[in-house]
């Protein structure tokens, strides 16, 4: 696959001149792979969780919220096994003193055969025409058939090594594949090794007497420990959902590429519990209600697509991801996993309480099992940012830079705009301003020509900017500008409400 970097760097350029996002502690050269929101990114993203939450609690009547403290008990960990499993096998190259996970670089040289499989479909679909059998193609063509022969042997070594830990067969893979550097260009690795990705800190006054804890990995285990309190306060009956928004934290061994990967990052995820047996047509059915919700931001299916996981967690039955293609490259956005009774069961085995579910029906009660939905938000911040980002040629020959965002997540709904400072156009702007305000997050600017102005808003997203002139004294009216199509329209004061409802709705 393809990937712009240029259009990536010109993006991450655009999320801090505009006031999106900031490096965090920029004045002191920075923090590695953590960021801030600046006053547009803070409210594009409220603008993605209220979303995701309306979507998934208020219109669903069987799945109910929870916000869950970041520090837990330690053996909640324990018992999810991060303490002892959350790894990520990690390999350094001795040339470019470079750190990199080791799992990344073999994805990545998979990536680059499927690559080579997928050029030369591209030159057999070209040289057949309609008559090409894409499927007969692939298992019949010796070239593709030697290349899908050397990642099925690589993928079912490489994830048999994993699943043993047996590291030195992963180096050995490596070094066997002859996967180098991609900076030194050289294959001199050192030894492969595990590292654990959970931030660790102490609680207590007293250094000698404090408990090491753990900033969560995960806002997942929060919900399976108020599980009862949940069930039984909202009076929930199974099928039933508890969804949370949250922030995680995971130190990567290799953070990079913006927002996509970070150490402090926040996750909407969302529990659904059912009955034993009855999870593999949840999860079927969640797979596509999350599809929908992604699609329905108006950014075309063809951005998105399913990966199912080769390798399942040691919790699941079933899992893929939705993949966003980011001018890096297709990369996971969500996770959905069918991740059976594993964590309740944990919960009830090392906490000693019993925690089930009485189903009346049935008359007894069962552990049940548990079909997630996670979706990272910072990461659905930079897909919308990232599809909606455009260089525009205008007919006059200036050009402009737009973000298309959808209206219902843009940082500012309408500009109120008086087009000079005098007349008593700012008066009669901020009536305006002061009917709007209620109703849609506005932003009212009189400095500048109104051209300069206009691509301001466009910059930041902005779908629609009110124009007060001369003539709104006179008649009444002002001008109605689209971001889009750039098209103005004249409208009544009276109705500037009611058209912006109709055209600002989902």
């Amino acid at each position: 696959m393809a990937t712009n970097e240029d259009l990536f760097k010109k993006i991450i350029s655009h999320s801090k001149e505009y006031g999106f996002v900031f490096p965090s502690s920029e004045i002191y050269d920075g923090l590695s792979a953590v960021y801030d929101y600046g006053p547009f990114g803070v409210e594009l993203k409220n603008n993605i969780k209220a979303w995701w939450w309306k979507s998934m609690v208020q219109y669903h009547e069987n799945i109910v919220g929870l916000d869950s403290a970041i520090f837990m008990h330690p053996t909640i960990w324990k018992a999810s096994g991060h303490v002892d499993a959350f790894n990520d096998p990690m390999i350094d190259n001795k040339d470019s003193k470079k750190r990199y996970r080791a799992d990344v670089l073999v994805e990545d040289h998979l990536q680059k055969i499927e690559d080579k499989i997928q050029k030369e479909v591209d030159k057999a679909r070209t040289r057949f025409g309609e008559t090409f059998d894409e499927q007969m193609y692939r298992t019949t063509n010796p070239r593709v058939k030697e290349y899908q022969d050397k990642i099925d042997a690589l993928k079912t070594r490489f994830y048999a090594s994993l699943e043993k830990n047996d590291l030195a067969d992963v180096k050995a893979l490596i070094e066997e594949a002859g996967i180098v550097c991609p900076v030194s260009g050289t294959k001199n690795w050192t030894e492969v090794r595990q590292f654990n990705l959970m931030f660790s800190t102490q609680m207590g006054s007293v250094n000698e007497d404090a408990n090491e804890i753990f900033l969560r990995p995960e806002t997942a285990q929060g919900v399976f420990v108020n599980f009862l309190n949940v069930q039984k306060s909202a009076r929930m009956k199974i099928p039933f959902g508890i969804a949370q928004i949250g922030k995680a934290f995971r130190n990567e061994i290799v953070a990079r590429q913006f927002l996509f990967r970070m150490r402090e990052f926040e996750q909407m995820e969302m529990q659904y519990f059912v009955k034993p047996g009855e999870e593999l047509e949840w999860f079927a059915y969640w797979k596509q209600e999350r599809m929908r919700w992604h699609t329905s931001l108006g950014i075309p299916a063809s951005k998105y697509r399913f990966h199912d996981h080769d390798k399942l967690a040691h919790y699941a039955n079933a899992a893929t991801d939705i993949e966003f293609e980011f001018p890096i490259g297709f990369k996971e956005l969500e996770g959905i996993h069918s991740r059976t009774d594993f964590d309740l069961s944990a919960h009830q085995k090392f906490s000693g309480r019993k925690i089930q579910y009485f189903d009346t029906e049935l008359n007894e009660g069962y552990v049940p099992y548990v079909v997630e939905t996670s979706i990272g938000l910072d990461r659905t911040f930079l897909a919308v940012v990232s599809y909606a980002y455009r260089e525009e040629k205008l007919e006059d020959g200036s050009e402009r830079v737009v973000l298309s965002l959808p209206a219902i997540l843009a940082p500012v709904k309408v500009a109120i705009l008086p087009l000079i400072k005098k007349d008593g156009l700012p008066e009669k702007a901020r009536e305006i301003m002061d009917v709007l305000k209620y109703r849609f997050r506005c932003f009212y600017e009189e400095k500048d020509t109104i051209g300069r102005r206009y691509r301001r808003m466009d910059a930041i997203g902005t779908p629609y900017c009110i124009t007060i002139d001369h003539q709104t004294l006179q008649d009444n009216t002002v001008t109605l500008r689209d971001r889009d199509t750039m098209l103005q329209e004249r409208i009544p004061v009276n109705e500037i409400l009611a058209i912006l409802n109709e055209k600002l709705s989902l």
